[in-house]
């Protein structure tokens, strides 16, 4: 299964660069060596449900059809089975994820619709070993590697919740995962975000206190 770092790397890969978004995912050869990396096959199916998962998923955090806004566009970062014979994980889904989202700025429905296409049919099943009775993830090879990427999201919406959120600079794509005991961590790095921002604030704040005329 994927882990925490996995998952923050995913959703970290569309950085902005010279105040240009990049998509690190665009390059089949990068993401077949990621996929790799994690125990993935490589190849067009695999990308193709990677990148869906990944840009599902990036809307669900953001509020976003397409993630984080581009650099320069207003927006208002987000805040903060069972026993039985097989358990279903997802149920067919048909939209896509460039649709609309909604204008409160919550998960997007086409985001949620593009996460019940990465889990359609997808199941765990129960099997018996010398430990007791262990749970595995039965899903089309292909598709294999986007279905844990969307349970590992899972767990950590679980294990941490509230936790997980776009960088504060509405100008920086990045998400972060805050594991500090107060949970107040608003920026991606606070060296490339917090303190530019807080570099703004205060030129803004200077130029508002000189007053027009002022020398």
């Amino acid at each position: 299964m994927l882990d925490d770092q996995a998952l923050m790397q995913a959703l970290n890969s569309t950085p902005v660069v010279d105040g240009r978004r990049q998509d690190l995912w665009r390059d089949d050869q990068e993401l077949d060596r990621w996929a790799r990396e994690h125990g993935g096959l490589g190849g067009d199916e695999e990308r193709r449900w990677l990148r869906t998962a990944r840009d599902a998923l990036q809307a669900m955090e953001s509020g976003e059809p397409d993630g984080p806004g581009e650099p320069g566009e207003p927006g208002e970062p987000g805040g903060p089975g069972g026993p039985g014979e097989s358990d279903a994980l997802g149920t067919p889904g048909a939209a896509s994820t460039a649709d609309v989202a909604d204008a409160t700025g919550e998960p997007d429905a086409s985001a949620e619709a593009g996460l019940r296409r990465v889990l359609a049919g997808v199941h765990r099943v129960p099997r018996p070993s010398g430990s007791g009775i262990e749970w595995h993830l039965e899903a089309p090879a292909e598709r294999g590697l986007a279905v844990e990427l969307v349970l590992a999201w899972a767990d950590v919406k679980e294990r941490l919740p509230g936790r997980l959120r776009p960088c504060g600079n509405p100008e920086c794509r990045l998400f972060l995962l805050d594991r500090s005991r107060a949970n107040t961590a608003r920026w991606c790095s606070m060296k490339t975000c917090g303190n530019r921002l807080k570099a703004r604030r205060h030129q803004a704040r200077t130029r508002e206190t000189s007053g027009p005329g002022t020398e």
